[in-house]
């Protein structure tokens, strides 16, 4: 069963016309940067978000019969074309006029089980804690048991507790701790005496020497210099970290962290949020992050930095 948080259920006694809406949010741009595909690229369990939730209502036996689109999304037409070739897809036009019997479905949302329920909700994801909150649904609810790729390479000294999924070409070098439910992208490199947990790490990810890693989402393609810790946090593509990086993730006062948006601080209701590091950027050696601070894409922080603004 499929419940909408703030809309009816999905019929699947029909085929189905899926409208994928465009809405107002603080994520896009973030993470990916391929202008027209925005948080749609978003990567769950090594999947973009748009092909995760088709995937996720076909297997709810949704019959769908065709996909709206909003206009000028032609990369995100074409993938979903490619992997879904039975379904039409549409753009949103004659003022967004769409059938009668559609079902709508904001792009910033994903289709998840809440923790502890039999129910799948799809999850609006507004503010960047919002991913936080959705990818620890989405680990428990999609990894139950261990599957490890015999494609991949895990060290005899390695320990993996708890259920995971290690993907193809993924490697866990020696001592190093897995701790699930956690997912380990396509060729992403764990190094030596890390410590991963709870944590969503996407293809092509590099973590090295003796790093911890924990609650953190990794969008992909980021490498992780030694010694650094990163908690609580939102790594966007293509990013750097030199050595002895940190991302605080609590106030020395234990009060509930605040993030700034457009120069307002608002507050994330989380006693525990690291930091939001948008795709592209280049984080130099030593430096030390404080909590709830967002590092805008492309940014180049120098080595030492305490960023506190």
């Amino acid at each position: 069963m499929l419940q909408n948080e703030t809309a009816t259920n999905l019929n699947t006694s029909k085929k189905t016309t899926l409208v994928i809406e465009t809405t107002t949010n603080w994520l896009d741009d973030i993470f990916y940067s391929k202008d027209d595909s925005k948080i749609a690229m978003l990567s769950i369990m090594g999947k973009p978000l748009i092909l995760y939730n088709i995937e996720k209502l076909l297997s709810l036996k949704y019959d769908i019969s065709n996909i709206v689109l909003p206009e000028n999304f032609s990369s995100i037409s074409n993938m979903i074309q490619e992997n879904f070739p039975s379904i039409q897809i549409d753009e949103s036009k004659n003022n967004g006029e769409v059938p009668s019997d559609s079902v709508k479905m904001p792009m910033n949302s994903v289709i998840t089980k809440p923790k502890g329920t039999d129910v799948y909700v799809t999850r609006k994801m507004v503010y960047p804690w919002d991913i936080l909150k959705v990818m620890h649904d989405v680990l428990n609810a999609d990894i139950t048991a261990t599957m490890i790729s015999k494609n991949s390479s895990v060290a005899e000294s390695a320990i993996v507790k708890g259920p995971c999924i290690i993907d193809d070409g993924a490697s866990v070098d020696d001592f190093t701790k897995i701790i699930g439910p956690i997912y380990i992208g396509r060729n992403t490199k764990i190094g030596t005496s890390s410590l991963v947990r709870h944590s969503m790490m996407g293809d092509d990810t590099v973590i090295g020497f003796n790093c911890e890693i924990a609650r953190s989402f990794f969008m992909g393609n980021t490498r992780v210099a030694h010694l650094d810790v990163i908690l609580d946090s939102i790594l966007g593509q293509d990013c750097w970290l030199g050595g002895f990086v940190g991302t605080t993730n609590v106030l020395l006062n234990k009060e509930t962290i605040r993030y700034k948006l457009d120069g307002v601080l608002v507050s994330t209701g989380l006693d525990q949020f690291g930091s939001v590091i948008g795709r592209g950027s280049s984080i130099g050696a030593g430096t030390i992050i404080l909590p709830g601070r967002f590092v805008p894409p492309n940014s180049t922080i120098q080595a030492g930095t305490v960023l506190s603004k």
